[in-house]
């Protein structure tokens, strides 16, 4: 095994460690760790930038399929303002719109509690602005 590849699995292991805490988490065939929190399936990989920097990158797929109208267009770019952990993605598809939750950062010497804590302060984010976004599209 690489240096590299030792470096995301370790990483990936321990964000699988911190977060089975909280949520039931699989691994897949690459490594990246998919689960789900309230309705909102999310994934985590892990990628070495440069020597001693890996980072995780956890993508939640917040909303999909909604009507591409300015009602959720400007509760997106809403939200997005409120200084949320990570970025909302909007992405237009043949059925509609797609709302993504993304966040990446340097997790490499992080103990599991606060690495779970700040995990989970996204994926509930993400989870709290799914309910907000399916709460306004349904008027």
């Amino acid at each position: 095994m690489t240096t590299e590849a030792a470096s995301t699995a370790s990483l990936l292991t321990l964000a699988r460690e911190a977060l089975e805490r909280y949520l039931e988490v699989r691994v897949d065939d690459d490594g990246a760790l998919t689960f789900a929190h309230a309705d909102v399936p999310c994934v985590i990989q892990a990628t070495r930038l440069a020597e001693g920097l890996t980072v995780l990158s956890l993508t939640c797929v917040v909303a999909w399929d909604l009507p591409d109208d300015q009602v959720l267009a400007a509760s997106v770019a809403e939200r997005a303002g409120q200084g949320l952990f990570g970025t909302l993605g909007v992405i237009h598809t043949e059925r509609g719109v797609d709302v993504t939750l993304r966040y990446a950062f340097p997790a490499e010497g992080m103990d599991p509690a606060p690495l779970g804590t700040l995990l989970m302060l996204v994926i509930s984010t993400a989870s709290q602005l799914r309910t907000d976004l399916l709460g306004s599209n349904a008027d």
